[in-house]
């Protein structure tokens, strides 16, 4: 009967363990010297020897002839257990037997000595899918187990186990296996099984198993029906040559071209392909794009393997980095969307609009990629131009005679104060380039103060009183708290320091009064504020009056 590569080639002693040196070392030296603790708590993602790590430990402490901290293999406690006929050595799965009778079983059986082996050994794998009930019946006999009974317990997640769980452990963290150990270690299998294994092949195998042996392993037994396993071999066995049409659709959207990245996304979506899939693809694409970008060197050993080096690099090539990280966000929106229930189909297909076309969003990111375009076109060379202006003639219309008399001609409104004369007009020997003088803008002047157009303060408070908060209108008339007065453009106002002023010293408090008197001045008046600093109401005591007083000392 066939049996699997990953059962076939399970290591039976630390050293043949790949890639978790740190800790088969120190599991040896316990074995060696004795010096071994009644809890273990392994700690690792998927496939990288947690459980296998447990097995051989176990075998290992009841081992008969034990060589140099490794199982022998060969005396009948190894081969026992091995075949999993020794009852004393008990494997749990904890996502099955995780009730808290389950542990109450566990621990009436702890309690006995083990029957053919030297120490009892119980593997709960993957023990945080244990109940709370559970693991407080597990606690107690964590804390004081008997001289015989040792626990190796395996997990994946270690924030679910109890804080009292874990202190009563001794801890081994086991680390992903980085692709070049596990390539060379798929060259090594396949020339033991008499595969044909190409080394590019091996690598981009080790790095789609993502720092786990077991799904190497099994990845090497899927591609083995081809006489010889080279890349073509392992996208056809993977189903990777979906990716290129996904690259396909990123070029799309890099052309801009949003009717053909719409039709691709169709033409997948047709062929069964789920939208949310899609865009995690999309999303794997522009990683490792950003990874051969940012980390040209070392960034082969850093993406996941489904596409090409010179696929990435070519894309890389027409994204800068901000683009890469704004198209990624985009993607990760939309993914967060159909998370929360959106339409998937819709919501991907407006992911895919926006990523072609950057302008119909006005986010920082986004905003963040177009300036970095700009900036690439403009270090290699090429001129970047705005959109000209409509000329200055067409915009503003031939303004009448009247209001742009001649410069030698020009004579000011009646209205204006001799104050306001402009000297310029007096002084200069030349006139002004004719050019000059019809592009001028018509100036209204403000008059004076001692205009014939003349404005009370009265006037203004009680026209702006009804638009303005009840505190602060019914104080207008209020000399000691509150005065204005007209002086040219400017309409100033004074007011008594405090909580008033700063009632007064509001954006669209000053804005009422300039409206109020722009309109009864007609022309601009612009409202500004300072503190009452001298009150007129109040009268000054003189100093004779204040001597008259017993209660004031003069020194």
């Amino acid at each position: 009967m066939y049996q699997a590569l990953y059962r076939k080639w399970r290591p039976q002693t630390f050293d043949e363990v790949v890639g978790q040196k740190h800790i088969t070392e120190t599991l040896k030296n316990q074995v060696k010297t004795g010096r071994l603790s009644h809890a273990y708590i392994f700690i690792g993602t998927r496939g990288t020897g947690k459980t296998t790590c447990a097995r051989i430990l176990a075998k290992a402490v009841n081992c008969e002839n034990p060589v140099n901290g490794n199982p022998c293999g060969v005396c009948p406690a190894c081969r026992g257990i091995s075949e999993g006929s020794v009852l004393d050595v008990v494997e749990l799965d904890a996502a099955s037997n995780n009730s808290v009778d389950n542990v109450r079983a566990l621990r009436e059986e702890a309690v006995f000595s083990p029957a053919t082996v030297k120490k009892r050994v119980y593997i709960v794998d993957e023990v945080h899918m244990l109940s709370t009930s559970a693991f407080n019946a597990l606690l107690k006999i964590l804390e004081e187990p008997p001289e015989h009974l040792m626990f190796i317990l395996a997990t994946t997640e270690l924030q679910k186990v109890p804080a009292t769980i874990l202190s009563r452990c001794q801890r081994h963290s086991f680390k992903r296996i980085d692709a070049p150990a596990i390539a060379e270690y798929l060259e090594f299998i396949a020339g033991k099984e008499g595969f044909r294994l190409e080394h590019d092949a091996a690598e981009l195998i080790a790095r789609l198993a993502d720092g786990g042996v077991r799904d190497a392993l099994s990845l090497l037994d899927q591609c083995s029906a081809s006489e010889i396993i080279n890349l073509d071999a392992v996208y056809y066995a993977m189903g990777l040559s979906g990716n290129r049409r996904t690259a396909a659709l990123m070029g799309s959207i890099l052309d801009h071209q949003t009717e053909k990245a719409i039709k691709d996304f169709n033409s997948l979506w047709m062929d069964g392909k789920d939208p949310t899939v899609l865009l995690t693809e999309l999303s794997s694409l522009l990683r490792d794009t950003l990874m051969m970008k940012i980390a040209p060197q070392g960034g082969q050993s850093l993406i996941s393997g489904g596409y090409d080096s010179e696929m990435l690099e070519s894309l890389g090539s027409r994204m800068t980095k901000d683009e890469l990280i704004c198209a990624m966000e985009t993607l990760q929106t939309a993914q967060t969307r159909i998370r929360a229930g959106a339409s998937p189909k819709t919501t991907a297909e407006l992911c895919l609009v926006n990523l072609c076309d950057s302008t119909l969003e006005d986010s920082i990111a986004t905003l963040r990629a177009r300036i970095s375009r700009l900036e690439e076109q403009v270090k290699t060379g090429i001129t970047v131009c705005a959109v000209p202006s409509p000329p200055v003639e067409e915009e503003l219309p031939p303004p009448p005679e009247e209001e742009y008399p001649e410069p030698a001609s020009f004579e000011p409104p009646s209205y204006i104060s001799p104050v306001y004369e402009p000297v310029s007009m007096q002084t200069e020997a030349a006139s002004p380039p004719a050019e000059a003088s019809q592009a001028a803008e018509p100036m209204e002047m403000p008059p004076a103060e001692n205009s014939a157009i003349s404005v009370s303060w009265k006037e203004i408070a009680a026209q702006t009183a009804p638009v303005l908060p009840k505190d602060i209108s019914t104080r207008l008339d209020d000399e000691k708290s509150v005065r204005g007065r007209l002086e040219g453009p400017v309409l100033r106002l004074e007011v008594i320091p405090g909580f008033l002023y700063g009632r007064f010293n509001r954006q669209e408090v000053l804005a009422k009064f300039s409206e109020t008197a722009s309109r009864l001045a007609g022309y601009e008046v612009r409202a500004q504020l300072s503190e009452l600093s001298d009150d007129p109401g109040s009268s000054k005591r003189s100093l004779d009056d204040l001597k008259a007083f017993k209660e004031v000392r003069f020194v």
